[in-house]
């Protein structure tokens, strides 16, 4: 008995200090960014891009299954609690280091460590965007304003950016994945509409087609037969 109650212990203290730490990214951005470490490892924030991975996989599972992911299998989502994770932290180093390139040309002098630190706890806002994501295209375009926000404060707070260059640089960067977003839901939409009116254009052309040529056979048939009578 002292021995499950022991590691439950420790799977607690283990989620409490990712989820305190998820929550004052949230509520206050500015002063977890002016406080975070620039340095001390990967590990850490590895394993929290990682827990927002799964919790963005079982948000997606759950959705699937009172069918508001929309065009998401049920047995797809669920496999997103596996994937999900695996996919932020390979995603999470390639967007971490275009940043650290962003970040140098606006003049920053931070590492790649620390520029991997601040795109591991920006992805705090990723389950929450998960859900945002049912909201036919208003949900996608707040969470780029969003994470537009948080990078603009980790800009000034962490990589001493002045304020108006990283509204401007960040700013055109979130108009340009809203657009790109939006016109991707619509291309989908219009392709899907599209497809279904073929289909049913093909089934109607069908459907009048079928009696008229059975008729027409059935005719020929006829006067075939009486043709043949005749010449007997």
């Amino acid at each position: 008995m002292q021995n499950n109650k022991s590691s439950a212990f420790k799977i607690e203290d283990f989620i409490a200090p990712i989820i305190n730490t998820a929550i004052k990214v949230i509520t206050d951005p500015s002063v977890f960014f002016k406080n975070m470490a620039k340095n001390g490892g990967f590990v850490e924030p590895l394993i929290f891009i990682g827990a927002m991975g799964v919790i963005s996989g079982i948000l997606q599972a759950i959705m699937a299954f009172f069918g508001l992911a929309r065009g998401v299998p049920f047995s797809k989502a669920v496999a997103s609690i596996v994937i999900a994770p695996v996919g932020m932290v390979i995603f999470g180093f390639v967007i971490s280091f275009i940043l650290f390139i962003i970040w140098k040309i606006m003049g920053s002098r931070e590492s790649f460590e620390t520029a991997f630190r601040c795109n591991a706890y920006i992805s705090s806002i990723t389950p929450i965007n998960t859900v945002l994501s049912i909201i036919p295209y208003v949900g996608p375009v707040i969470g780029f304003v969003w994470m537009m926000y948080l990078l603009i404060i980790a800009s000034i707070e962490v990589h001493s950016i002045r304020p108006g260059v990283a509204w401007i640089v960040f700013g055109l960067i979130c108009a340009f994945l809203s657009f790109a977003s939006i016109n991707s839901q619509l291309a989908i939409k219009e392709q899907k509409s599209g497809t279904g009116w073929l289909k049913d254009k093909h089934t109607n052309e069908l459907q009048d087609t079928r009696p008229e040529k059975s008729k027409q056979e059935a005719s020929e048939f006829l006067k075939r037969f009486e043709d043949e009578s005749g010449k007997k």
